[in-house]
């Protein structure tokens, strides 16, 4: 499905699975964590050469299982903590979704700053406030390092977003609601003129 569609880098999201850190004790589901892994392990498998994955939540996870990376949000394991567990090789991503965090984001040992919700979007209940293009615009100003708009980005809305700055887009429901996956994959490349 991903070969040829110009897909690079794919996050794995679990949520559930985030209560039970792999090897500690602690709160939730014993087979939380060794379900994640599998889960990652398989995935890899399943990856064209030219795609990379990476763990949200889960630098343990990535570790384990020699995934690309990590993407950390608020209230994950601090960027510099992830980073000595990871080595300077590995992917960091963090997300961000006021001025504060994006600045904050340029002193912190990261690879790239997720921003948002540039649009409203129906995948996370407990959302932050949508901050518009004009505040992605904000953040570009505000950072050099590669800059990636997230929430609610669409085929239809993810070239404004790139307009406004950022350097790539995530897609969640924009993607996954769609009842043929590589049709809509391939209306983003034409969308955003990435035919490659």
């Amino acid at each position: 499905m991903l070969t040829g569609a110009g897909v690079r880098l794919i996050q794995i999201r679990a949520k559930g699975s985030r209560l039970r850190p792999v090897g500690l004790g602690g709160q939730g589901a014993p087979e939380a964590s060794g379900t994640l892994v599998a889960e990652t392990r398989q995935l890899l498998s399943l990856l064209p050469p030219d795609s990379k994955l990476i763990v949200n939540d889960r630098a343990d996870v990535a570790q384990l299982t020699g995934a690309a990376g990590v993407h950390l949000g608020q209230d994950d394991l601090p960027a510099a903590a992830a980073r000595a567990l990871l080595g300077p090789d590995k992917i960091i991503g963090w997300s961000t979704h006021t001025l504060e965090q994006v600045e904050q984001g340029n002193a912190l040992p990261v690879d790239y700053l997720a921003f948002g919700p540039v649009f409203a979007t129906t995948t996370k209940a407990d959302t932050q406030p949508v901050v518009g293009l004009e505040g992605l615009q904000a953040a570009r100003a505000r950072t050099r390092k590669p800059l990636v708009a997230i929430g609610g980005i669409t085929a239809e809305n993810a070239a404004q977003a790139l307009a406004s700055g950022a350097d790539s887009v995530a897609v969640i429901a924009g993607w996954m609601a769609a009842p043929d996956i590589p049709a809509r994959l391939e209306e983003f490349r034409r969308t955003l003129g990435r035919l490659d």
